[in-house]
C-alpha cells in the first residue's frame, strides 16, 4: 500500500521540479514529486533509485505515495498545482544535511565517489555536476558524520546524453581515468552492475500503472523495454567508451 499523504508542508525552492514538503500517515516527512514531475522523470527516479540501492549506494529511503483528492480541495490553487492527485513519488527528509559543495570533494570516500560515478554513466544521468566554477551535485552532506545521501535520478534515461561533457562535468570525474583506464575496475564494476540490474525487473512490475502512461493512448516517454536496452549496456565491450 503507498504512504498516504496527510499534510502538504510547502514546497522547497531549489530543484528543477520543486518537491513539495509532505508529511506521509507513517510519520514521516518527504519531498513529493507529483504532476509537476513528467511521466519519464517520475519513472526514472523510481527504477533508478531501486537500481541503486541494489548498487548499494546511499539513497533515501523512498515510497510511492498518494495525496489524496481531498487534500488537494482543501489547498490553494497555486499551492498545490504542480503536485496534483494520486500516485507521486516521495523522498524521505533527512535531518542535518545541506548541498553537497565543491570543498567537501576530497572528505568522500574514493569508492564512493566511483560508485556514483559509474552509476550515473550506467543510467545515464548527466544530472549530477559540480566544477569549481559551480554545478548542481544533488547530493547531500551531513557535516557532523560525513555521510553522503544521492538523491534526484529524475535525468536518467537521457537521450541527449552527452560523454564528453559528463567527463568534464561530472561532481566526481577526476576519477575517471581510474576506473575507464583500468581493466580490472571494469570488471569489477560490470560484476557489481550485472548484479545490481536483476532489481531491474522488479522496480519496472512496481512502477504505478499509470506513470507509462502521458495521457490515453499516449505513452510516456520511456518504456521498460527501452530503459532495459540502455542499462544491459554495460556487458558490451563498448560501455567504457568515451567517444
Amino acid at each position: 500500500m503507498p504512504v498516504q499523504i496527510v499534510e502538504i508542508l510547502g514546497r522547497a525552492t531549489q530543484g528543477m521540479t520543486r518537491p513539495f514538503h509532505c508529511r506521509g500517515d507513517d510519520g514521516y516527512t518527504y519531498f513529493v514529486k507529483g504532476c509537476g514531475a513528467d511521466r519519464k522523470s517520475l519513472i526514472a527516479e523510481y527504477i533508478c533509485g531501486k537500481l541503486a540501492l541494489a548498487f548499494d549506494l546511499p539513497v533515501p529511503n523512498f515510497e510511492i505515495v498518494e495525496v489524496p483528492n481531498e487534500l488537494i480541495e482543501w489547498a490553494t490553487p497555486d499551492q498545490v498545482k504542480d503536485l496534483g492527485c494520486g500516485l507521486a513519488f516521495g523522498s524521505r527528509k533527512l535531518p542535518h544535511v545541506q548541498e553537497f559543495n565543491y570543498s567537501q570533494l576530497s572528505l568522500v570516500d574514493t569508492r564512493l565517489r566511483r560508485d556514483i560515478l559509474v552509476f550515473d554513466w550506467w543510467i545515464k544521468n548527466a544530472d549530477r555536476t559540480l566544477t569549481a566554477l559551480g554545478g548542481n551535485p544533488n547530493l547531500l552532506w551531513n557535516q557532523e558524520t560525513k555521510a553522503l545521501a544521492v538523491i534526484d535520478h529524475n535525468q536518467a534515461f537521457d537521450g541527449e546524453f552527452n560523454s564528453v561533457t559528463f567527463c568534464q562535468t561530472h561532481v566526481f570525474h577526476a576519477d575517471i581515468v581510474h576506473v575507464f583506464d583500468d581493466l580490472v575496475e571494469q570488471i569489477n564494476y560490470q560484476d557489481r552492475l550485472s548484479a545490481a540490474f536483476a532489481a531491474f525487473d522488479s522496480a519496472c512490475d512496481n512502477v504505478p500503472h499509470e506513470w507509462w502512461w502521458v495521457d490515453d493512448g499516449v505513452p510516456a516517454a520511456i518504456s521498460c523495454n527501452e530503459a532495459r536496452a540502455l542499462l544491459e549496456r554495460f556487458s558490451d565491450n563498448q560501455f567504457w567508451r568515451i567517444a
